[in-house]
């Protein structure tokens, strides 16, 4: 648990010096005095619990100032709800709310002219001022009707509405009509509070609340939901869908197969042994040699043919 800084406690003194001024003066009874001390240890803890995580040993001149806003804001806290029980000094509820109101254009002004700027006095601006238009709004609804909470609630539903989007809890750019309408909010409803106005009038102006705080809201989810990060596609999306197999153009003629060509054969081919080649040469014959003149019986014998051949 963090270590509960000096700031924060000396706020927690003073709500508590600020509930017991009220009982004295104007009365308080036991709710009002439990609300506005339970108020004071949640805004204690939470403002330690922001310098902690800040790494800030204590409040700088800003702070301060938000800090006593703080404390006014609980002291509205605790007689609006000890109104709940008996009237409410709407004098007084109004005084304190307005001083609070006031003050919140000096806290910003100090941070800049000190150079004390920081996260930390922004949120913790943000935060009194949100509070103390939900308080406003609880206060005037029992009169004008229950739609009225709207006002004060709209901030607290966009913080859970961004636990579920988280796109919503995008950072915002600084806009000055934001802060406008932030401060008309608790302007009008503490207008709307001191019952001044004619029923017709006080609606009319808590209307005009509501519609601005709409048309701010709305602006701001508009810019962030076209900021908002793209989500990955899921891993069946990614995967190639299946195709299916296209069938061959049918053709008029069957195609001819080809007869695979023999590679050639690098090896030496062996061949037969040559056959031997026979030279013809010339070679003298004897001239005939004359034959006898056959005997008269073998002429005759032969039917008078004799055959001239040298191999007879």
């Amino acid at each position: 648990m963090p270590t509960v800084r000096s700031g924060p406690m000396i706020g927690l003194s003073a709500q508590l010096v600020v509930l017991a001024a009220l009982a004295a003066t104007v009365g308080l009874g036991g709710a009002g005095w439990l609300v506005g001390t339970g108020y004071a240890l949640v805004t204690c803890l939470a403002l330690s619990r922001g310098l902690h995580r800040a790494g800030a040993s204590r409040l700088g001149p800003a702070d301060r100032v938000t800090l006593t806003r703080a404390v006014l804001v609980g002291a509205v806290t605790a007689l609006v709800v000890d109104s709940f029980g008996r009237p409410a000094p709407v004098g007084l509820l109004v005084t304190v709310s307005a001083v609070a109101l006031l003050l919140d254009a000096v806290d910003g002004r100090v941070a800049r002219r000190t150079g004390t700027v920081s996260a930390l006095g922004a949120r913790f601006d943000m935060e009194v001022d949100a509070f103390l238009i939900l308080v406003l709004s609880v206060h005037v609804a029992p009169a004008a009707g229950g739609w009225v909470l709207a006002i004060g609630g709209m901030r607290y539903a966009f913080v859970a509405a961004s636990a579920v989007l988280p796109w919503l809890s995008g950072s915002l750019p600084p806009r000055y009509w934001r802060k406008v309408v932030a401060a008309a909010q608790g302007v009008l409803l503490a207008v709307a509070a001191t019952g001044v106005l004619p029923q017709p009038w006080t609606t009319l102006v808590l209307v005009v609340a509501l519609a601005l705080l709409v048309e701010s809201f709305g602006r701001d989810v508009a810019w962030l939901w076209q900021r908002r990060p793209a989500l990955p596609l899921p891993a069946a999306t990614l995967a190639p869908a299946p195709t299916a197999p296209v069938p061959p153009a049918p053709s008029a003629a069957p195609a001819r197969t080809v007869p695979p060509v023999p590679a050639p054969v690098a090896e030496p081919v062996a061949l037969p042994p040559r056959l031997p080649v026979v030279v013809p040469s010339t070679v003298a014959l004897p001239p005939l040699l004359p034959v006898a003149a056959p005997a008269p019986a073998m002429a005759a014998r032969s039917g008078g043919t004799v055959h001239s051949d040298w191999r007879l």
